[in-house]
């Protein structure tokens, strides 16, 4: 039997929920400083581990994000599961302001960014052909019905480097790939915690239509913020009910994602980085072990 831990990523918003035994401890990694201290405690009976993605006060852009410190301070800190909550531009009339999208595909388009726990001295490749656990979606969609949270099951969340918006041209590009929301922290998130072996979900909370949007020069600054404000309170009321979906005894992820470095790990035992070996104690500790 394994325990349910739930790491959550998201803004200092979505962290007041009453949590008990709460407490802000600093996790080390070998990869560099994390965002954040980590606030764990607990909810339902359920231990959570909450990360502000771009730190206390909003300190990180999304490029200067330590990505990899993030996902490896989360697994250090006992997390078996990884629900990633994000504000969002939207591609479509029908996801408008205030609507909530459970993401399960990603086009990755940031360039500045370090992508992989792994790397030459020891190579590895995971398949990211269906890059979100479909258990944690399937959680977090009954959670947000019964919440009364507008929300869409499916979607394709465009990931741009940033910190700038889109030009007019590349929102229309991105839009005519038939992408659904355009945000700048779900990649390489998402990539990192199928490397760490961590099933994950990504809610994309839609603030405004991007730039393709005939009225978007007409949204201001006291609208968008209203918007920000209201998801707040959804991601709050949507964290505290997944968590009764969830449990405090984990069920494995439907796609094998705890097993993935199984067949991932190429470079032979014997050519392997010892640094870099053990930097990968706690991402790769299980299959380390045995290979």
């Amino acid at each position: 039997m394994t325990k349910t831990v739930l790491g959550i990523i998201g803004g200092s918003g979505v962290y007041d929920i009453g949590l008990e035994d709460s407490r802000w401890e600093r996790v080390a990694s070998p990869f560099g400083e994390p965002s954040d201290a980590l606030l764990f405690g607990r909810l339902s009976g359920v231990d959570l581990v909450f990360l502000p993605r771009h730190g206390r006060g909003h300190i990180q852009t999304p490029t200067s994000i330590n990505y990899r410190a993030n996902i490896d301070a989360l697994k250090r800190a006992g997390c078996t599961d990884v629900i990633s909550v994000s504000a969002c531009g939207s591609f479509r009339e029908e996801l408008p302001p205030g609507h909530f999208v459970l993401v399960d595909q990603f086009i990755d388009r940031t360039f500045s960014r370090e992508k992989s726990f792994f790397g030459p001295g020891f190579v590895a490749h995971v398949s990211m052909a269906h890059p979100v656990c479909p258990g944690l979606n399937a959680a977090l969609y009954e959670a947000a019905r019964e919440e009364g949270i507008a929300i869409t099951k499916g979607g394709t969340y465009l990931a741009m480097e940033g910190p700038q918006f889109s030009t007019l041209a590349e929102s229309k590009l991105y839009k005519s790939w038939g992408c659904d929301v355009i945000g700048m922290t779900g990649m390489p998130e998402a990539k990192l915690a199928r490397e760490a072996e961590l099933p994950y979900a990504l809610v994309a909370m839609v603030t405004d239509f991007d730039c393709w949007h005939p009225d978007h020069d007409h949204v201001t600054v006291e609208q968008v913020i209203r918007i920000l404000f209201g998801n707040a309170d959804k991601a709050r009321a949507l964290v505290r009910r997944v968590v009764t979906k969830l449990g405090p005894v984990r069920k494995p992820s439907p796609l094998g994602i705890e097993m993935t470095l199984d067949t991932a790990l190429i470079t032979a035992p014997e050519k392997r980085d010892a640094e870099m070996f053990k930097k990968l104690d706690a991402v790769a500790g299980r299959v380390l072990k045995t290979h």
